[in-house]
């Protein structure tokens, strides 16, 4: 590994995994299969490469999503023992791989910047959800997924909401 050694696990600790490089961007996703993912209004996904990413322990069981956005499949990667979702891949996306930050043993770890962190499907998020002031927000994903087409970003002036 590199000079990043950061690790992460499940709540019982039968699957761990470590990631050897920082990831690629860290995305913010607002959208309804995250917020029933997680359980929460949105889920904290740093994105990195396949190769900087290794289940140190375990073997972790497979769930197949397809998107409703886009049709295309998502594969979440959780604990059969105690059901915690550690990271997902993509059909769309076969490079990449983003881990549910909040199972890296030290998540502060991942930076946060307008520069490295984006927010995706902002039109999906819970009403009252503080959004921040002069990072990218995107309606939906960043691009079509059929086409390519990106969408432009918005950003706000100052910390708020949409809704």
């Amino acid at each position: 590994m590199s000079e990043i050694d950061q690790r992460g696990r499940c709540l019982c600790g039968e699957i761990e995994y470590a990631v050897s490089d920082a990831p690629i961007h860290t995305t913010i996703c607002h959208c309804k299969m995250c917020q029933r993912s997680t359980g929460s209004a949105y889920l904290l996904e740093p994105i990195f490469y396949i190769g900087d990413f290794k289940v140190t322990k375990g073997t972790p069981k497979t769930y197949t999503h397809v998107s409703d956005e886009s049709d295309l499949a998502l594969y979440v990667n959780f604990c059969a023992k105690c059901g915690t979702k550690l990271y997902q891949t993509f059909e769309r996306f076969p490079e990449a791989l983003g881990v549910f930050g909040g199972t890296f043993d030290d998540p502060d770890w991942i930076e946060r910047t307008p520069d490295n962190t984006r927010h995706i499907f902002v039109d999906s998020a819970l009403k009252g959800d503080i959004l921040p002031a002069d990072y990218l927000l995107y309606h939906r994903h960043t691009a079509n997924s059929k086409t390519g087409e990106k969408y432009p970003p918005i950003t706000l002036n100052s910390h708020g909401t949409l809704k």
